[in-house]
């Protein structure tokens, strides 16, 4: 093996660049490896003058830098490939056999995959068709079986953590209900830490469908006790009871359902039931941007080296993870397996009813 490969897939996190000058360092300075960035996640792969070889000018310096440096897409799946024809209609295309063909051509020994659960499930169906691929865990949503925590994560809920509070401070000077929407498509964990952590009344994640009249409730009661404001923190996943999630309309046929609107539903409700002033605020890309935190800088420094190591012993078709504050290696079949959603028997879901958190249900 004389040269190694990395890709970023899935939405950018603050962490992608300290794994990728750790895989770099790691590959090229201890084995003399060729290491090269393909751009844009597997779109590099199937679209000409996407190939780049790092080095070491690269890499400076992009330890403490948010995003990627070899760019992402979140809709680049060569085995679902989705395009428009002139007449408007949606095709679908199978272009993984390109894909193999390119990694071949390169004489990539290994290629190590940065990404969240679509990504890494994508980066399983290669393995299996003999593609030597060796996973790193990212996503903000936390989301990843087999891995206690993410990179990426610790930075967002430091970020959302950082909005509630300065947003109480204005909340409390108007005497307003302040919503917060944060991400989270089908996992709750930014929601549920970052309202633990900035003193959130009310938190409202996919795993619990909630019913606005038990928010409503929280709300009155808080106004009845003379309380300044009320903080809900809203993941963008949540949804009533008996209804489903709330999309945004795009005309992009060949975009993934994006969602959006249920800070502003439930904002809405609580001011039109209540009374009360209601004002909601989308953290939105926020939480992926900016500078990673020292836990993920770490996190991602040692994720990025034992991939690199695990390309170098050949053992392919895992993920480096950390389970109980160890280091480990697992499959990329029992990380990809299901996701890692809340439980209601967590102990920080509990610790938030202890305190007195409404959960909507």
């Amino acid at each position: 093996m004389k040269k190694i490969a990395i890709s970023t897939g899935g939405g950018d996190c603050p962490g992608l660049n300290a794994v990728i000058r750790a895989v770099y360092k790691t590959a090229k300075n201890k084995y003399g490896y060729d290491v090269i960035g393909i751009e844009d996640g597997f779109d590099g792969l199937l679209k000409p003058n996407r190939i780049k070889y790092l080095t070491s000018k690269d890499i400076s310096g992009i330890i403490c830098e948010g995003g990627t440096i070899l760019g992402t897409t979140n809709r680049g799946n060569p085995f679902e490939y989705k395009t428009v024809d002139k007449n408007g209609n949606l095709k679908v295309h199978n272009y993984s056999k390109r894909v193999i063909k390119k990694l071949k051509e390169l004489e990539v020994g290994a290629l190590v995959l940065i990404g969240g659960d679509g990504t890494l499930k994508i980066g399983k169906e290669f393995f299996e068709l003999g593609v030597p691929v060796v996973g790193v865990p990212k996503t903000i949503d936390n989301d990843l079986m087999s891995t206690d925590v993410t990179f990426g994560f610790d930075t967002a809920v430091n970020t959302a953590t950082s909005a509630i509070d300065k947003l109480r401070t204005t909340a409390e000077s108007h005497h307003r209900v302040m919503v917060v929407e944060v991400m989270g498509r089908d996992a709750g964990w930014i929601a549920l830490e970052a309202g633990v952590a900035g003193g959130a009344d009310v938190i409202l994640i996919p795993e619990i469908p909630y019913d606005i009249n038990e928010v409503c409730k929280k709300v009155i009661e808080r106004q009845k006790r003379d309380c300044k404001s009320t903080i809900v923190v809203v993941s963008e996943g949540a949804y009533p009871k008996g209804a489903g999630k709330i999309y945004l309309y795009t005309k992009d046929k060949a975009a993934n359902k994006r969602l959006g609107g249920v800070g502003a539903k439930v904002g809405e409700d609580i001011e039109k039931r209540t009374g009360f002033e209601t004002r909601v605020t989308v953290l939105g890309h926020i939480q992926r941007g900016g500078s990673p935190s020292a836990r993920d800088r770490v996190l991602s420094t040692v994720f990025g080296s034992m991939a690199a190591e695990l390309a170098h012993n050949r053992e392919f078709g895992k993920m480096v993870a950390i389970q109980g504050g160890e280091y480990k290696i697992v499959s990329l079949a029992e990380a990809t397996d299901k996701q890692k959603l809340v439980s209601l028997d967590d102990e920080i879901v509990k610790t938030a009813r202890r305190v007195g958190i409404e959960l909507g249900d």
